[in-house]
């Protein structure tokens, strides 16, 4: 009999750790930093943050690591951007030798959780796509500014923002740039294609060539699917929402962004950024509550599927919005755009929150007995919402921290590591996998009602 642990749904899992394993040994390396001492816990951390694509670091990348340590660091973002086994099957694929179906399974889970594209095609378009992007981002960084984003800083900058790594070679992330239209733009730009989807990339890159090469065919040839219409509206009510609660919020209570034009742009930058990304063009510490509890909000939710994002997905936010709207008109149906959804995506929207909750309730409270006198007052103004930030950032995969995170104990590395972690593999992959241990009991208990409410 076929054991539970090599079923497809694991193989991610597997490729993870492994290449969070050989990640950390090799930054530990004095090679990485010369001079420079780095436990193994703290390289294992560095190593599953930009595996993870988090950005979360327990020393400054830019002044501690050398160029190799540095190189190794981005080397790890993009293969967790893309995901593992997006390359081990691309390599498959180009040897000539046939995909097998569990490797098709496990990339799928991976990349859009649809078992039945071409996974040939589907994966060399990817690859073309996010190198093109990456190099086109580097270009515009080094042209714009040439010394702040020399070529290996563009290069390095490109690829964590599309990888919505959020690592930066700099100790305060793209500060320096808070005010740059230019710069700002393209950040902002990769950050939102690499947390839309591979699969929404792909087809709006396939209508776009449709349209640009259309003769006599009608617009309407030329819509986008139900999901990635969805994705589209989701992502841009959350940017728009984001900017001007943060905006509202940091001009109510004077803090540190001056000025109308750049709190406006620095105020678009942070919604943009903490749906994952990492990156902060100000200070994170200096925010006050009402912001950070926007930004806790919007980093919960996340990317889309099959992104480099992380969070509880866009698709998943849509659908209990959808939900509760439905309870609350009083109808049988939830809707989302043009269709209704199934009883089973409500069911599994449900309990990925549940789940994730749960997640974060524990972890919360873990933190709280761990690093209950390890932050520093001047570190932690409210304590416990800087936990929670920290925890969410690091399940969501975003990296934004108010400043806690080179200051936490041993036992609150492990606890940011392991969200980090589940949050990477994400709560559909939790719940498939758990799924898959289960069986259905062969008998039925009697039904009642519960008094409720």
């Amino acid at each position: 009999m076929k054991s539970k642990a090599s079923s497809p749904f694991w193989m991610p899992v597997y490729a993870f750790l492994t290449t969070i394993i050989l990640g950390g040994l090799i930054l530990k390396l004095d090679v990485c930093h010369p001079g420079k001492p780095l436990s193994f816990l703290d390289a294992i951390f560095t190593a599953t943050s930009a595996v993870c694509v988090t950005g979360l670091a327990v020393v400054d990348t830019g002044s501690f690591f050398s160029r190799t340590g540095q190189t190794v660091i981005l080397t790890l973002i993009q293969l967790g951007g893309l995901g593992i086994m997006t390359y081990a099957s691309l390599v498959i694929y180009l040897l000539g030798k046939k995909v097998s179906a569990s490797d098709r399974i496990a990339v799928s889970q991976t990349l859009i959780h649809d078992p039945s594209f071409h996974i040939g095609k589907f994966i060399v378009g990817v690859i073309t796509a996010v190198f093109s992007i990456e190099i086109i981002g580097a270009i515009l960084l080094n042209r714009m500014d040439p010394q702040g984003f020399y070529p290996f800083s563009a290069v390095f900058h490109s690829i964590s923002a599309f990888c919505n790594a959020g690592f930066s070679l700099y100790p305060d992330s793209l500060s320096a740039w808070k005010e740059h239209l230019g710069i700002n733009s393209v950040f902002m730009s990769l950050i939102i294609l690499g947390g839309l989807g591979f699969y929404v990339l792909t087809e709006l890159w396939g209508k776009f060539v449709d349209f640009i090469r259309r003769k006599k065919q009608p617009m309407t040839a030329h819509k986008v699917t139900w999901q990635t219409r969805i994705v589209l509206e989701t992502s841009l009510f959350l940017i728009i929402a984001g900017a001007v609660a943060i905006f509202l919020a940091e001009n109510i209570i004077p803090t540190v962004m001056p000025g109308v034009d750049s709190s406006w742009l620095a105020s678009l930058f942070q919604s943009v950024t903490c749906r994952t990304a990492g990156f902060n063009s100000v200070d994170i510490s200096s925010l006050t509550n009402i912001s950070l509890v926007f930004m806790i909000s919007l980093m919960l939710i996340g990317g889309s599927p099959g992104s480099c994002a992380g969070g509880l997905k866009t698709t998943t936010f849509r659908a209990w919005v959808g939900f509760i709207s439905a309870k609350i008109k009083g109808r049988s149906q939830v809707r989302v755009g043009w269709y209704a959804l199934t009883e089973d995506s409500i069911n599994k929207s449900l309990t990925i929150m549940a789940l994730a909750g749960v997640i974060l309730g524990t972890s919360v409270i873990l933190l709280s007995i761990t690093e209950g006198s390890s932050i520093p007052q001047e570190a932690a103004r409210g304590h416990f919402i800087e936990l929670v930030f920290e925890a969410i950032s690091a399940f969501a995969t975003v990296g934004l921290s108010t400043g806690i995170t080179q200051n936490l104990s041993p036992a609150g590395k492990v606890i940011i590591i392991s969200l980090m972690f589940v949050g990477r593999l994400g709560p559909v992959w939790l719940l498939t996998a758990i799924n898959n241990w289960q069986s259905e009991p062969r008998y039925k208990l009697p039904e009642d009602d519960l008094s409720l409410g």
